[in-house]
């Protein structure tokens, strides 16, 4: 029996959605990170109950880690996103986490950047707070350790392709490794917006939203370049498509991210159909409904949608491009 619900919302399913294809579904996936962190910093001495945990986040994170410090009881201190609806800022409310949301922008980078700078300035007010690092702190790849395993029961890990949201590089970086642990071969497959820095698309700009969460204007820490076999990056119509036919073909109800990551896990199923492909849902597409789901008429037919194979960056192209990272370094402009 669980004792806190941050575990039991933290744990994920996994479905066979046909032949060759797996959807790893969580509810809120970064509870399994914040939970994991948190729990390690206790045990080693690095903060004690009571204390502050502070990051920025785009939302997800922002619940996860608000759970976590209710389970642990500690204090939480979130510099939010614009992004953070209302839904979210009232459980965080109701949780007891101090929320500073950023202004309105449709700049990913500005927001980004006040966020970061807005951290410094709490960090020169209130030096013991414990700044958690999301982003650059490789604490948060523990967590994924039990999920790898589970996978690992329930596939053949030997014949595995992961897909997913790259992100803060965390879930799909850790998930590499761990599994890899026990079978070399599985293979990794990253997810981006165009306009990321992560893997050199900022000079392609979506004109509909970037989609939050899964990209970065600023590099990160935690996003190890090298793990990475083949990236894709999907416009938001190409992941609007994915999430409806998701829903539709296979009544999985979950956020833009997973579209893009279920388009891309279906192309990699169909070009290697000897392996298993499994691909990563993050969350729940609750927050989606009136951006993605109810503009479910306009969703284009994802067997229709192909994409543009791309040898180098300079290549990329709205709105889905294909490209072997065969784990290359980071890009100049994405190094820490």
């Amino acid at each position: 029996m669980d004792e806190h619900i941050a575990e039991a919302v933290g744990r994920p399913d996994l479905i066979r959605l046909g032949d060759g294809l797996v959807c790893l579904r969580f509810e809120t996936m970064k509870v399994v990170s914040a939970l994991a962190a948190v729990r390690h910093l206790l045990e080693t001495g690095a903060v004690r109950r009571g204390d502050t945990l502070l990051d920025s986040s785009s939302g997800i994170y922002a619940y996860a880690l608000a759970l976590a410090c209710h389970r642990h009881g500690m204090r939480c201190h979130i510099v939010g996103s614009t992004t953070v609806d209302h839904v979210l800022r009232t459980q965080l409310a109701v949780l007891g986490a101090h929320l500073e949301q950023m202004g309105p922008s449709d700049d990913l980078k500005l927001d980004q950047k006040r966020r970061v700078e807005r951290i410094q300035e709490i960090l020169r007010e209130r030096p013991d707070y414990h700044w958690m690092r999301q982003y650059h702190d490789d604490i948060h790849y523990l967590g994924y350790r039990a999920v790898a395993e589970h996978i690992g029961r329930e596939t053949d890990t030997d014949r595995l392709t992961v897909v997913g949201g790259v992100g803060s590089g965390a879930s799909t970086g850790a998930l590499a490794r761990y599994l890899r642990e026990r079978s070399p071969g599985v293979e990794l497959v990253g997810v981006q917006p165009f306009g990321s820095v992560t893997f050199g698309s900022e000079h392609v700009a979506d004109p509909e939203i970037i989609i939050a969460g899964i990209g970065s204007s600023i590099p990160f820490g935690n996003v190890t370049h090298t793990l990475y076999d083949t990236l894709h990056w999907v416009a938001f119509d190409a992941a609007l498509a994915g999430s409806v036919d998701l829903l539709r073909r296979h009544a999985v109800f979950a956020g833009l991210s997973t579209g893009a990551g279920y388009l891309a896990a279906r192309w990699e199923r169909d070009r290697a159909p000897e392996r298993t492909v499994l691909f990563i849902a993050a969350d729940t597409g609750h927050r989606y409904v009136d951006s993605v789901f109810a503009r479910y008429r306009e969703a284009s037919r994802v067997e229709d949608l192909v994409p543009r194979a791309v040898t180098t960056v300079d290549e990329l192209a709205l709105p889905w491009s294909r490209m072997d990272w065969n784990r290359a370094p980071a890009p100049v402009t994405a190094a820490v």
